[in-house]
């Protein structure tokens, strides 16, 4: 398929509630959506990527600067005869895998509108429908956080996640244990603990966590390895893994018992496939984590959770969860605890340009 147009489009929402990581809080997010033109056919991606360089180095801004300075010039008005093709155009890029990620998401789209196929089923998924469990931000108290959990709870999520960060995490979880007992829980740390912190983790261990998300540095694995060794409780490694080799190194080393796969992360589907692939040769869970998509990249989300070694619930969760309007319909809605997947051609649902306009604070276009 030749690539006869891209659009870039900023787009900003603002989240239903503040959400406050152990580096970072926010209200708003603004992504990036790609939408590539081929065959009269329209392919859609997301750059769900941080505003601010706390959870990684790129921001909105060198999303849009490595994209149309960068990756766009080296596809556009090109054949595109797969996605290795494509990878292959701007493989020399280092890094920047959330703006590379837009555009590949956006092929996959196209792809799949072009064979006239689910994109799931494109990837090679089994699921009609995906587990889905829910992320809490750092709350200002106990009290404050209680009352979100048993509302999750009663509207159907698998699983709670809370994020934590030094001087909110033991008492918070014990908290939590004694109110609703032995729901299906996890932390995520985002990098805020290191080894000195050991006697904490042991803690922890009484709580029978499903796992512990990325508690030491953003980019080690050495050091998480020395760490699993020494605790019960089952870690999960996200900032750290880029890349199937990363994922590899981490499971030789023994760093990690379960991997976070999302797609900006890892630069796309293509290489969020080659992880779980990896995983399931090795017996590692997965699961889909999550960046606070719009309903295009959600889309994308659910679709690649449908692949059989997506066995532990993910962060996909109901667009409702996060905001007032979304940009998709129909409306990405949780039934039973699951989403189900719509079979239709791409990635099933389809964007509101309307919405879209709404909200869109700036626009690019490229033509061949």
């Amino acid at each position: 398929m030749k690539i006869e147009r891209i659009d870039l489009l900023h787009v900003q929402l603002k989240l239903k509630e503040p959400f406050e990581t152990s580096s970072s809080r926010k209200d708003h997010l603004d992504h990036i959506l790609v939408k590539i033109y081929s065959g009269g056919l329209i392919g859609y991606g997301e750059c769900a990527c941080p505003t601010e360089p706390f959870y990684c180095y790129e921001t909105t801004q060198t999303c849009l600067h490595i994209l149309k300075d960068f990756i766009i010039p080296r596809v556009l008005g090109q054949d595109i005869v797969s996605v290795e093709d494509l990878i292959n155009r701007y493989r020399s890029i280092k890094g920047h895998n959330f703006a590379k990620s837009g555009l590949e998401m956006a092929w996959w789209d196209l792809l799949a509108r072009w064979e006239n196929k689910p994109l799931y089923k494109l990837l090679g998924g089994v699921r009609t429908a995906i587990e889905s469990g829910v992320s809490l931000g750092i709350e200002e108290s106990i009290a404050d956080l209680l009352p979100k959990i048993e509302r999750f709870l009663k509207e159907g999520y698998r699983r709670i996640k809370l994020k934590i960060k030094p001087g909110k995490d033991l008492a918070v979880v014990e908290a939590v244990r004694h109110h609703f007992g032995d729901i299906p829980l996890m932390l995520d740390a985002n990098s805020a603990y290191t080894l000195q912190d050991l006697p904490l983790f042991k803690e922890l261990d009484k709580y029978h966590l499903m796992m512990i998300e990325q508690p030491l540095a953003h980019d080690d694995i050495y050091d998480h390895s020395k760490l699993q060794r020494e605790i019960k409780t089952p870690i999960c490694l996200d900032e750290s893994i880029h890349s199937a080799e990363d994922a590899r190194k981490a499971i030789e080393l023994g760093s990690c018992r379960i991997i976070n796969i999302k797609p900006g992360r890892v630069g796309g589907l293509y290489e969020a496939r080659k992880i779980h692939d990896l995983c399931y040769r090795q017996g590692i869970p997965v699961w889909c984590g999550g960046m606070h998509e719009y309903g295009i990249g959600r889309a994308h989300n659910i679709a690649l959770s449908t692949l059989p070694n997506f066995t532990l619930p993910g962060d996909v969760s109901a667009s409702s969860k996060y905001y007032h309007e979304d940009i998709v319909t129909p409306p990405i809605e949780l039934d039973n605890g699951k989403i189900k997947v719509i079979e239709a051609p791409g990635i099933g649902y389809r964007p509101v340009e309307q919405q879209i306009k709404k909200y869109t604070v700036a626009s690019y276009c490229f033509e061949a």
